[in-house]
């Protein structure tokens, strides 16, 4: 449509530039020692690429449409991570590096951490050792915040986001339907404070045909112990209104880590 757009690819970068294989060594091993194994960029590619073949594989069977996701979709689904961490850096010319590292919420994209500063000046070479002279003036800061993004994830919960829509032929039906008295907006205003940690998030946004619930943070664990996502958390939403005496039918509709639409109608 006459925009140009910039798609990162991982895997030429990582196979052609050995300065980045080996900065992403050195800080995987600097995390490590601090108590923060990472997934490693280059072993999660991998990963993807044994998967790309049924991924391509799979597509529509009513008109053949594949399934559209962007670099970083993939990068997140397949690592299954929490953190992202970014990290760009700049040689400058008294043998310097200025860098800048940032940890990212890969459910919300909300910055959760970050260290910059430059470091002085090298008799090293290299650029790995370079890079670690410098990130090792701020890295204790920089896991302090993540070591308290973790402790505000299993006090408070994960932080996601919820949209709640309707199909355009769920006919009879919409928020402001009652059902004993209650319209359906106040029956899962009702559902997402009880299964909520701490009855905590918020309605951004309603009206009779959708409600945009941000803020929402659900429980690290199922009750069975298995971990919780947004997609386990907006299905038994979905259960909740299929049952007597909603009987609603609704599809789930996964919009990335942080992100998941209940669609109520039909499937």
């Amino acid at each position: 449509m006459g925009t140009m757009e910039d798609i990162a690819d991982y895997r030429t970068a990582i196979r052609t530039s050995t300065e980045l294989t080996n900065v992403i060594s050195k800080i995987n091993i600097l995390m490590a020692d601090k108590g923060f194994p990472l997934k490693d960029l280059s072993a999660t590619i991998n990963s993807i690429e044994r998967n790309q073949a049924m991924m391509h594989a799979m597509q529509s069977n009513t008109s053949g449409a594949t399934i559209a996701e962007s670099p970083v979709d993939v990068l997140k689904r397949q690592a299954n991570a929490d953190i992202l961490i970014e990290l760009d850096w700049t040689v400058n010319n008294n043998h310097s590096i200025t860098y800048n590292m940032r940890g990212l919420d890969a459910y919300t994209n909300k910055q959760i951490a970050g260290a910059q500063g430059t470091g002085s000046p090298s008799s090293k070479s290299d650029l790995p050792s370079m890079l670690e002279e410098a990130v090792l003036l701020h890295i204790d800061n920089f896991t302090d915040q993540l070591q308290a993004y973790f402790d505000d994830l299993f006090e408070n919960g994960r932080e996601v986001a919820v949209d709640v829509m309707l199909f355009d032929n769920a006919a009879g039906l919409n928020l402001e339907t009652e059902f004993d008295g209650k319209e359906l907006t106040e029956i899962i205003d009702d559902w997402m404070a009880q299964n909520t940690v701490n009855h905590r998030y918020s309605k951004s946004d309603a009206s009779e045909n959708f409600i945009s619930f941000e803020q929402v943070r659900i429980p690290m664990d199922r009750p069975n112990g298995m971990p919780m996502d947004t997609e386990s958390f907006v299905r038994e939403l979905s259960k909740y209104l299929k049952g007597a005496p909603y009987n609603i039918t609704s599809k789930v509709a996964t919009r990335g880590l942080g992100r998941c639409a209940l669609i109520l109608g039909e499937k």
